[in-house]
């Protein structure tokens, strides 16, 4: 049997946070969607066997994705209905051996490599325990936290416990390693039996398992940014950006002498970039994008096809593929692919008072915890000359916004939203 565990990547629930964006697992930073960095990483790490759990919105995808990769078995499961973690992982167990261990993790938790290594090691060296990895966290986290005692085993979880009431530093991350499959599952089942209306069924087994059975902590101090609303793109290309080394330019790529590559710069195939352009890094540029006369890309992705028109200016941004800019300033923003952002259109990024910005997400406003954000623009939206949206907003996708409007709150998909202008006509003398 083999020492390294079967690892179970959860790519399903609910994306409804998410919106005005598509599925998070198929978000692509650099050259290739999350998921696929994702699994490329296990694979150089050593994984031999994955169990993919999809939902019904993107599992063809994943599959699509995963049939050409070499030298790692991976199967791909679907969580019919979104009926948290525990049901995701149950519906692995028919591909699971039950003496066997298994990895569980997020497709959308980004850490550094080194992270599953130790939880590797760990294991290898005590394959009859079970291990689970706690984010060392000096500020207070809502999240939940292990309860650890002084020879490092887990004898407990409690969820958002409040500042001053946390058992410990370490905030649980979805890195964990379950030495035996059959009893996992059983547990898990168990928690569903008791029909209770919480759907933390996964936690209670693991709570119930810790009381019998060894669990210790690995403690982390790394990098971990997890993709769970929109704002939080810009945190994960972040990190892709961060891995960027110098300056890759295409053979392909036409630089213009006068223009400009600062910094740890990615340029793809059959990009142009014009004269008095300047891509400042960190920075990618995808495949067939122009980077117009005067234009300037920071801190910023910009994937395929794009057109990055005169003047324009794209800051700490995402941009997906197909994007039209022209003449415009793009601040601290993600956009889906297809969007028009028209001459003179801006996306305020920062605050009068300087605090930092809401967003409101299924009804509910939540502080993003930034104190820049400009907007998130779904997916062909079209937005007229001279629109400027306010921080925060969110536009949904195939919207269209008129020209000159100034966006307050957040745009639905479809809708049209412009100003209803008066003309009047003065004759002169």
């Amino acid at each position: 049997m083999s020492s390294i565990p079967t690892l179970i990547i959860l790519a399903g629930g609910a994306s409804s946070r998410m919106w005005p964006l598509r599925e998070k697992s198929l978000l692509r930073f650099g050259t290739e969607p999350l998921m696929m960095s994702q699994l490329r990483r296990y694979r150089e790490l050593g994984f031999e066997a994955a169990v993919i759990v999809g939902n019904p919105d993107n599992a063809d995808d994943i599959r699509g994705m995963v049939a050409g990769l070499d030298s790692m078995k991976v199967d791909v499961v679907v969580q019919a209905e979104p009926k948290g973690m525990g049901d995701a992982i149950l519906q692995a167990a028919p591909l699971l051996q039950p003496d066997a261990a298994v990895y569980i993790t997020q497709v959308h938790d980004v850490v550094d490599g080194h992270l599953h290594l130790d939880v590797l090691a760990s294991y290898q060296s005590n394959p009859g325990h079970s291990f689970i990895v706690g984010y060392e966290m000096e500020d207070y986290f809502p999240g939940g936290y292990l309860i650890v005692d002084a020879e490092g085993r887990i004898t407990g979880m409690v969820e958002k416990p409040g500042p001053n009431n946390r058992p410990s530093k370490l905030v649980n991350i979805v890195a964990h390693v379950h030495s035996h499959a059959g009893r996992l599952l059983d547990a898990i089942r168990a928690e569903y039996a008791r029909d209770l209306a919480s759907d933390d069924h996964y936690e209670r087994a693991m709570d119930g398992l810790m009381k019998a059975h060894v669990f210790r902590a690995i403690p982390y101090s790394g990098h971990w940014s997890a993709l769970k609303f929109p704002w939080h793109t810009l945190d994960i290309m972040d990190y892709f950006l961060s891995q960027i080394k110098g300056q890759t330019v295409a053979n392909s790529a036409v630089i213009a002498p006068t223009a400009s590559l600062v910094g740890d710069v990615y340029i793809g195939e059959r990009v142009r970039i014009f004269p008095g352009a300047a891509v400042v890094g960190p920075a990618y540029i995808g495949n067939g994008t122009i980077v117009g006369n005067n234009a300037l890309v920071r801190g910023s992705m910009v994937l395929d096809n794009c057109n990055v028109g005169f003047t324009t200016e794209v800051a700490r941004s995402y941009v997906a593929d197909g994007c039209q800019m022209h003449a415009c300033r793009v601040l601290d923003s993600v956009f889906a692919p297809n969007v028009n952002f028209s001459a003179g259109c801006t996306t305020a990024n920062l605050r009068i008072d300087r605090g930092t910005v809401s967003s409101t997400v299924k009804g509910q406003k939540l502080d993003t915890g930034r104190d820049k954000l400009g907007a998130i623009i779904g997916r062909d939206a079209f937005l007229g000359v001279d629109v400027m949206t306010m921080p925060g907003v969110k536009i949904g996708e195939g919207a269209q916004i008129g020209p000159g409007t100034h966006v307050r709150y957040d745009v639905k998909d479809g809708q049209r939203v412009y100003v209803k202008q008066e003309l009047v006509v003065v004759e002169g003398d």
